[in-house]
């Protein structure tokens, strides 16, 4: 659940997000009915959403040891990898020397270069980049180079390639964790929407994660989402990506069904990228409902052995004066017929403990980081 957090965390100050709580500030805000989601255990993390009936799962929360707060940190951290450096950040844009190798990259001078929110910056300067076919360049709080471009001004493929150009560049040598495709459509300012073809370039995680260790031992994993893009496409046998949190799920249940992979990996973006950057509490709650209302169908699909694992990579509390990601712990429920329903999973040190959990879930293990709570969770 991309950016679905339900605190803040210790140094939550230091990244500008004292008071930071996504989950919480949503139902104080809205009128948020989730009670499949609160008898998995969010209701213990949550109490404004705690259910009276018997809890089905298996609750906790998850802190993020890595610094920063981005998704490229926060999933990697939960496959086993905790960084001691955090991804380098541009808040006041990159520098002219780094633009200009962009520049001369690509054959075209861009547009922006600023920390901006991706909705408004298409409206700002979309008219512009339409006349002149320069592509605009922007950042934000987290370690991110993003390219958005009208898809009849410049082709979406080719978008792709300047991300390419841009990612031998800002992530190479710059430090910077992902560049993003934001291909948009529309006809003047006002009406500039972004596509579902957005697409992530990514580092490749600099040491084994529970993926690639699942790879090693024959063992398949079912990327959904923007997944193989985190990883860089290491460990991930078998992906598709997705254009919304219902296409995220309706996947997942195919997947369920017709995949023989061992582990389904799904992002369902719609809670960060529609609702938590845009502040936009309501449509966050809606997401959540919805998700909340396709629980059941998914675990009535769960076979007898499968396990299903719902947790958050941060948090993006709509409800902040700022747009960007919050440092927050994040929910981890577990569910199943195997689960010890109502078992207390406490607060884990880390998201790693997710993934050395499923390390020896599949015999794989250990990895190089976390404490895995899987006995906490089986019978």
């Amino acid at each position: 659940m991309d950016g679905v957090g339900v605190g803040e965390l210790p140094d939550a100050e230091d990244y500008g997000d004292r008071g930071a709580n996504t989950v919480a500030h949503i139902a104080a805000s809205q009128s948020l009915s989730i009670p499949f989601l609160a008898r998995l255990g969010m209701g213990e993390l949550v109490p404004a959403l705690r259910s009276h009936d018997s809890i089905l799962g298996a609750f906790g929360k998850m802190n993020e040891r890595s610094p920063g707060k981005d998704s490229t940190t926060g999933h990697w951290e939960m496959a086993g990898i905790v960084l001691e450096e955090a991804f380098r950040t541009y808040p006041q844009g990159f520098p002219p020397d780094v633009i200009a190798e962009f520049e001369k990259g690509i054959g075209r001078q861009i547009l922006g270069n600023r920390a901006a929110s991706g909705t408004v910056i298409i409206q700002e300067l979309g008219e512009e980049h339409c006349r002149t076919g320069k592509p605009i360049v922007y950042t934000s709080a987290d370690s991110v180079f993003q390219i958005a471009a009208h898809q009849e001004v410049i082709p979406v493929e080719e978008l792709y390639r300047m991300c390419r150009v841009a990612f031998q560049i800002v992530v190479k040598n710059h430090g910077v964790a992902r560049i993003i495709a934001r291909p948009f459509v529309g006809d003047k300012a006002g009406s500039f929407v972004r596509t579902p073809r957005r697409r992530d370039f990514v580092l490749k995680p600099p040491r084994p994660t529970l993926l690639d260790r699942m790879a090693e031992h024959g063992l398949r994993v079912f990327g959904v989402g923007k997944i193989e893009d985190i990883f860089a496409g290491s460990g991930v046998s078998e992906s598709v990506h997705t254009e919304s949190n219902a296409h995220g799920v309706a996947e997942t249940l195919k997947a369920m069904d017709t995949s023989s992979a061992e582990l389904i990996f799904t992002n369902l973006v719609d809670f960060d990228q529609q609702f938590g950057h845009r502040n936009d509490p309501a449509g966050f709650a809606r997401a959540l409902e919805e998700l909340d209302g396709s629980l059941p169908t998914l675990m009535e699909r769960a076979r007898d052995d499968d396990l299903v694992l719902l947790t958050g990579d941060h948090g993006c509390d709509p409800t902040t004066a700022g747009t960007d990601h919050s440092r927050e712990y994040v929910p981890l429920l577990a569910a199943g017929k195997r689960v010890r329903g109502g078992a207390n999973l406490g607060t884990r040190e880390s998201f790693a403990d997710l993934g050395q959990s499923l390390a020896e879930n599949f015999g794989v293990g250990p990895l190089d980081a976390g404490t895995s709570f899987l006995k906490l969770l089986l019978p």
